[in-house]
């Protein structure tokens, strides 16, 4: 199928250039480049520079089914379009093209913009009350606590591969560890884990099961909110659901399953970004093994230079105003270009220039909509990367770095491989629960007399297929992902598979290790 079969494939959408594009009151459809297909995801960079060149700070562009939007490449528009929810909403129901049907029900770009009832998509006084009780629940977590968790999780998954001396360190390790750590501050089950690694994994894919995989995500929440009820515990579920603000079934179920994915989706793009600059960027590794750079300095390095959503959508004008110099309509779209705008020359004319510390771009976005999980996100990725590297001291690039390969989509991009070798190891003992110090205890071992039994929904048979450079992802920075028909996913009847109970808390085991020059250069930063 090409790239325009894909666009109108079951979308009663006008061609290019027809004057119907405008009636919308959107951008122009004439002559406007598409944010999907090869030119676009084969070199996104370059794409947004030459939008950049012809267009200034605001760009109107063609989405899948020719949908007309605006995309915003400045630094400063961005954050102006960010801050300012008077101008620019993030209530996706104000779109044009929805009020008038031109979004087909098939359309890529629905799982990302659809309303959800979610802080993510409302303002004002909604967005405060939703807001508040995301953040109250994960600003409990102290970094410590999460720490014992990434290091447990991470000698578990090097275990796997450590007597080897080979590791493909995105399907062994990037995209396993933030999904194994979030079930555990989400408070559920620990036997949930590894299978929701494998639904994540295949909703980005977007294949044919990711219908089936939602389903099984947001069943394996639902159930955990029923234990969560009669057997509270120091998790975020229970938070949320005990929190003043009083939100409901639906609004707690969705704002978990917003936090749990995203958050995976992002950290897996941090981890694996970092990972690749570790191994590739021999200016990185001079000023690492010199002691010029810190681990957290280099992780925002990878947020200025490859952010984990290149762009977000979006916003909703809520009238007729001006942005960068384009006259933006009332319910006209704007997409967030946060990689865009963090190249913007504005503020970077020599993106060679390291920006050690500088914490200002825009990847988690600014204002009101700002992530509210970015530090949990930046603790996993920075601690399961110290402790591979320390584990790992002669981690190398197994391959030339011309070699990776990236797929992607109007969205985001992922590494898709990054094959490394290392002296192998004896393999390390899989650490055992132990409770967290601070505010981040391990998850109890529910008694046999509880009315819910140790079983887990059964997870969905997923696909393998590499991930399509045209098709949507199932995730966006508010996740919505696939959805049945109603505005909550059915409840279905899980098949039971038994569960052995979690083993019960025990000390954390961390074999001796050979000091290496990450590990020594730890110590001599630490004192």
């Amino acid at each position: 199928m090409t790239y325009e079969e894909h666009a109108y494939q079951g979308a009663p959408v006008p061609p290019p250039g027809c004057p119907a594009h405008r009636a919308a009151g959107g951008p122009p459809g004439g002559g406007l480049l598409r944010l999907f297909g090869p030119e676009a995801e084969a070199d996104p960079a370059g794409f947004y520079e030459k939008l950049r060149a012809e267009h200034g700070e605001v760009a109107p562009v063609l989405l899948h089914g020719d949908l007309p939007a605006w995309l915003v490449l400045g630094y400063s528009a961005n954050l102006t379009a960010m801050r300012t929810p008077s101008r620019f909403s993030r209530d996706s129901r104000r779109w044009t093209e929805f009020r008038e049907g031109r979004v087909a029900p098939d359309s890529p770009v629905l799982p990302v913009i659809a309303w959800q009832p979610t802080c993510s998509f409302v303002d004002g006084e909604e967005h405060r009350r939703l807001r508040v009780a995301v953040t109250d629940g994960l600003n409990r977590f102290d970094r410590r606590g999460m720490r014992r968790y990434v290091t447990r999780f991470s000698d578990q998954l090097i275990a796997e591969f450590g007597d080897s001396g080979r590791v493909d360190l995105v399907s062994q390790f990037a995209e396993h560890l933030p999904m194994l750590v979030m079930t555990q501050l989400l408070g559920m089950p620990e036997e949930y884990g590894p299978r929701l690694v494998e639904a994540a994994r295949d909703l980005v894919k977007g294949t044919e099961t990711s219908v089936a995989s939602n389903e099984y995500v947001v069943e394996s929440l639902r159930r955990t909110v029923e234990r969560k009820r009669d057997e509270p515990g120091q998790d975020l579920i229970t938070w949320l659901i005990e929190h003043p603000s009083g939100l409901s079934e639906d609004e707690v179920l969705e704002h978990l399953r917003s936090v749990l994915l995203a958050a995976n989706e992002t950290t897996i793009n941090l981890i694996s970004e970092t990972l690749k600059m570790v191994l590739t960027d021999s200016r990185f590794r001079a000023h690492l093994s010199g002691g010029q750079m810190t681990l957290p300095d280099a992780l925002d390095q990878v947020l200025w230079d490859s952010p984990p959503f290149m762009l977000v959508p979006g916003r909703w004008a809520t009238g007729d105003t001006e942005l960068g110099g384009q006259a933006i309509k009332a319910g006209d779209m704007l997409l967030l270009g946060v990689a865009a705008g963090n190249a913007d020359p504005a503020v970077r004319p020599d993106l060679d220039t390291p920006l050690f510390g500088n914490r200002s771009h825009l990847a988690f976005g600014s204002g009101p909509h700002e992530c509210p999980g970015q530090e949990i996100g930046r603790a996993i990725a920075e601690s399961g990367i110290d402790i591979l590297l320390t584990r790992l001291p002669d981690l190398q690039l197994s391959v030339e770095e011309d070699q990776l390969v990236w797929r992607g989509n109007w969205m985001s991009r992922h590494l898709t491989e990054l094959p490394a070798r290392f002296t192998p190891r004896a393999a390390l003992q899989p650490q055992a629960a132990a409770p967290a110090a601070g505010a981040v205890p391990s998850n109890p071992s529910y008694p046999s007399t509880s009315r819910y039994p140790e079983t887990a929904p059964t997870a969905p048979t997923v696909s393998s297929a590499p991930y399509p450079s045209s098709s949507a992802t199932a995730f966006g920075p508010s996740v919505p992902g696939p959805r049945t028909p109603a505005t909550t996913p059915a409840r279905t009847a899980p098949v039971p598979v038994a569960v052995a109970p979690p083993l019960p808390p025990a000390p954390p085991v961390v074999p001796p290790q050979r000091r290496g020059w990450w590990g020594a250069l730890l110590a001599r930063l630490r004192g």
